[in-house]
């Protein structure tokens, strides 16, 4: 399934010349998850999300949803992840992906509840109530040490968009990334839900084995919701930043559990929000009021 699609425009200039070209629009498509789970002899199915995406590491995004809102926590306890076969065809269907836990696997999906669709935009407006979002699955993190110096986290931007391929074709993607406390870029993953993109970050990293990513920080194009504080926490991320503003509810969320937050990175500037013993600081100046 096509990620790019490209269709015919009439570009309008400042000084009023018109003409057409082709411009290149991001995919938007629809992924139901589905869930497969119970006893051998007592197998259940329950549709938990419908997301509107951008088609590409579909099993990364189902894994990572799951992971992230609590219905998994380790990836051995997937059996199997595919595509359905559904609405009496015999191929696959692509927007349909279906993940089986095995038997052994408990599943409490009353603090998971979902209205059957959420937006590309908002993960979190779906959600039966705002205490669900607060899941268990959100550890306290260790206390703050030092990870990355200042400067290090001025070159994230770059770096960024140095990455973002289909960002690059269409300007009409969100990204999340994983850097290592060098710099390196570890996995990048594009969408048009932001919070999508996260949750295909952290779904190739659970299935690379590398969770908890508590030697890891992560790097998001836009801003920082409540919920992107709440995937990052259950991956076990302690160092957040964006080119974007933090929400509120993000910065008491990050400032409860002790996560690091860093918004507006750009242009060599940044400001810390939460816990800013991970990064080695310049000499602060007092400012006179």
């Amino acid at each position: 399934m096509q990620r790019v699609a490209p269709i015919s425009i009439h570009k309008i200039t400042a000084d009023s010349d018109a003409r057409q070209t082709v411009d290149l629009l991001a995919v938007e498509e629809p992924l139901e998850i589905r869930l497969g789970y119970g006893e051998a002899g007592d197998r259940q199915q329950r549709s938990l999300s419908v997301t509107m995406r951008t088609p590409g590491h579909d099993f990364e995004l189902a894994l990572g949803f799951l992971l992230t809102e609590g219905v998994i926590q380790r990836i051995e306890q997937v059996h199997t992840i595919r595509y359905c076969t559904d609405l009496g065809r015999q191929e696959a269907v692509e927007n349909i992906v279906r993940v089986e836990l095995k038997p052994d696997v408990t599943v409490d999906l009353h603090t998971t509840e979902r209205n059957f669709y959420t937006t590309s935009s908002c993960g979190v407006c779906g959600k039966a109530s705002i205490d669900a979002v607060r899941t268990s699955v959100c550890p306290v993190l260790p206390p703050a040490q030092a990870m990355v110096d200042a400067d290090l986290v001025h070159t994230l931007p770059d770096k960024l968009h140095e990455a973002q391929a289909i960002f690059n074709h269409t300007g009409g993607l969100h990204a999340a990334a994983l850097f290592d406390t060098m710099g390196q870029l570890l996995l990048l993953r594009e969408d048009v839900g932001r919070h999508n993109a996260l949750d295909k970050v952290i779904g190739a990293a659970l299935q690379a084995g590398l969770l908890p990513l508590s030697k890891a920080l992560l790097f998001l194009s836009g801003r920082i919701s409540f919920e992107l504080v709440q995937k990052a926490l259950a991956a076990g991320v302690p160092l957040v930043a964006a080119v974007g503003a933090p929400s509120s509810l993000a910065v008491q969320m990050a400032s409860e559990f002790g996560l690091t937050l860093l918004g507006f990175v750009r242009n060599h500037s940044f400001n810390l929000y939460t816990c800013p013993g991970r990064v080695l600081l310049p000499e602060i100046k007092s400012v006179s009021v």
